[in-house]
């Protein structure tokens, strides 16, 4: 009996989709080996390999316009974390609010989608503000964009919600009404691997 993966039908690449994914992520590991001294493409390709899954959220990173690469390794865990690094917030995912409850409370004017939604259908994590400016040690990102971050529930119980962006050099949190959506605010995703 073979073995099956967890992954459902329609969470799997097919073979050339999945070769064409690696062969982009392997070129930006390459070109951008700052954001990850140390560590090896061989190793990250295998645990790749081993779960086809997270080949399938990284390719849904992908084509939503994050760029993801690799930015770290959990030395506790063994796992490599992706975060998205495009740029600006990646363009696939702007104009979003920031959850479900949010969306339904708009009575005029609802965005498509939410920020908290969006994520759990690609398989990822909206970054957290500590994973947000750690990533921004590491080059500069949303210097004309701003991203939504993962909020405290004593926050959001109140109708708030963060995003957090760069400007003047330095990288800022602010808050909004979880219902506000703009086209330069998108949501930057991790992937634990």
């Amino acid at each position: 009996m073979t073995k099956r993966n967890n992954a459902s039908p329609d969470k799997e690449l097919s073979p050339e989709q999945r070769e064409e994914l690696l062969r982009v992520l392997k070129a930006r590991f390459e070109e951008n080996m700052h954001r990850h001294k140390g560590l090896e493409w061989a190793k990250v390709r295998a645990k790749l390999e081993a779960q086809p899954e997270k080949l399938w959220s990284l390719n849904e990173m992908e084509r939503t316009g994050g760029e993801p690469d690799v930015v770290c390794r959990d030395e506790r865990t063994g796992e490599y974390i992706f975060c998205d690094c495009s740029a600006e917030s990646p363009r696939g995912r702007r104009s979003v609010c920031y959850d479900r409850e949010a969306q339904e409370a708009r009575k005029k004017h609802k965005p498509e989608n939410n920020a908290m939604d969006m994520a759990t259908a690609m398989g990822i994590e909206l970054l957290t503000e500590e994973q947000y400016r750690a990533l921004q040690k590491l080059e500069s990102f949303d210097t004309k964009t701003s991203s939504w971050v993962q909020t405290p529930p004593d926050i959001r119980k109140l109708g708030g919600a963060l995003f957090c962006d760069r400007r003047y050099g330095h990288v800022f949190v602010y808050h909004n009404g979880a219902s506000s959506y703009y086209s330069s605010r998108g949501f930057r995703g991790s992937l634990r691997v």
